[in-house]
């Protein structure tokens, strides 16, 4: 019984730090680009949208096509490197323990 009391400890601890890096992620800001930088998003750790910015050269009635692929792609970039941080962070939580194959997280 030891064991699994020391096991039900680890996993409320597990719990807090998950719950403290959740917060974190939501302050957390990453940006990703598209067009060699003509687009830029940022967004949070948490993929909400923060902030956009557009190389005024683009601004161009004929160009919103290209513009609008643009910011998909940032949008894009931008949520691969704050999944990799997110990763990052649960590997410093659960301490390479890893979780089963398939097992994602609420957020």
């Amino acid at each position: 019984m030891k064991n699994l009391g020391n096991l039900m400890k680890q996993a409320t601890q597990m719990q807090a730090k998950m719950g403290e890096m959740h917060a974190k992620l939501g302050e957390t800001e990453v940006e990703g680009s598209a067009g060699a930088g003509l687009v830029s998003v940022t967004i949070t750790g948490k993929f909400d949208l923060r902030k956009v910015r557009i190389d005024p050269s683009l601004v161009k009635p004929e160009e919103t096509g290209v513009l609008e692929d643009l910011i998909v792609a940032a949008f894009a970039d931008a949520r691969t490197k704050a999944e990799a941080v997110m990763q990052e962070e649960m590997e410093k939580i659960t301490g390479g323990f890893g979780l089963p194959g398939g097992l994602k997280l609420p957020f």
